[in-house]
């Protein structure tokens, strides 16, 4: 039987500070100018809302991760815009931008606007990055011309010779199409094809978290062993309160994830963009008071 801590006991958290923060965006669909998406959608204003929250939070992020459908039509302008959107804030805060492709994007344009590569070709764009000890990894599920995802037989090898070698603090896969199923029954048209494949390559490795979106709602599940993060849209959504079978795509309930990296798990959090009234405002000075105040020492990284 557990018995209350006595009010002058001191106690240590569970867990220290996380070792680094990454925050997961997908499917901005960004277009060229600032028309609403379907006359509905301000995609343009939804990101802007979003980086201004994020930046104002004092969170210092190592990098921000864009899982694909970046622009809406593949169009070099609305590339522009969202690099013009993003960098100055990524700048301000210090963290690195991953850019991947989604099944709206073009590879040709997306190489040239957002990689800066002056003679792109039509190969998917698989990257490796290493972020303070931590490997992530982004690897093109689309299929050119087609909303459905799949991962060549080259890619394949490829993913599986850079896991050979372990990460020290191991490995994120980011991706547009998630290796999940959804509760919406359309999403079976645009589904990642032959995912068994990746499992194959998967089973054993160090990646610790899968990063995905495409299907314009939250979910989480695992895949190969492996906890699977599909944020949900920064554009528009799916309604999953449509009577089951049917499909309804709203302006409602945008969001993106902060993911915080610990020693020994990672942590997704969900982040709605835009605030409801305030109910309750405790400041950070406040919050530490009130801890000491209980005895509550926080655990610092080593």
């Amino acid at each position: 039987m557990s018995h209350p801590q006595p009010a002058d006991a001191v106690r240590t958290t569970e867990y220290p500070d996380p070792d680094l923060l990454l925050v997961h965006f997908s499917d901005v669909h960004l277009t060229s100018t600032d028309d609403l998406l379907q006359d509905v959608a301000d995609a343009t204003g939804h990101l802007e809302r979003a980086l201004a929250g994020l930046e104002a939070s004092g969170a210092r992020p190592a990098a921000l991760v864009f899982t694909g459908d970046i622009a809406d039509t593949g169009d070099h302008h609305a590339y522009r815009r969202i690099r013009a959107a993003v960098g100055p804030v990524a700048h301000r805060l210090g963290a690195k931008v991953l850019w991947l492709m989604g099944n709206h994007d073009d590879r040709a344009t997306f190489r040239r606007e957002l990689l800066g590569q002056q003679n792109p070709d039509l190969s998917p764009i698989d990257q490796v990055h290493t972020v303070d000890g931590l490997r992530i990894i982004s690897l093109d599920t689309t299929v050119p011309g087609h909303h459905h995802g799949r991962i060549g037989e080259q890619q394949l090898n490829w993913l599986r010779q850079e896991l050979a070698t372990p990460a020290p603090r191991g490995t994120v896969l980011a991706m547009h199409h998630p290796p999940l199923p959804s509760i919406v029954e359309q999403a079976v048209t645009c589904e990642l094809i032959d995912q068994h494949e990746l499992a194959d390559v998967l089973r054993g490795s160090d990646v610790r978290t899968i990063l995905a979106g495409h299907i314009h709602h939250t979910s989480f599940g695992s895949f190969a062993g492996i906890p699977v993060s599909v944020a949900t849209a920064s554009s528009y959504t799916q309604d999953l309160t449509m009577a089951q079978g049917g499909m309804r795509t709203e302006d409602a309930n945008q969001g993106y994830n902060l993911v915080h990296v610990y020693e020994n798990t990672i942590l997704h959090s969900v982040v709605p963009i835009g605030h409801g009234p305030q109910m309750d405002f405790v400041t950070p000075d406040e919050s530490a008071r009130r801890l000491a105040a209980q005895g509550i020492i926080r655990r610092r990284r080593a």
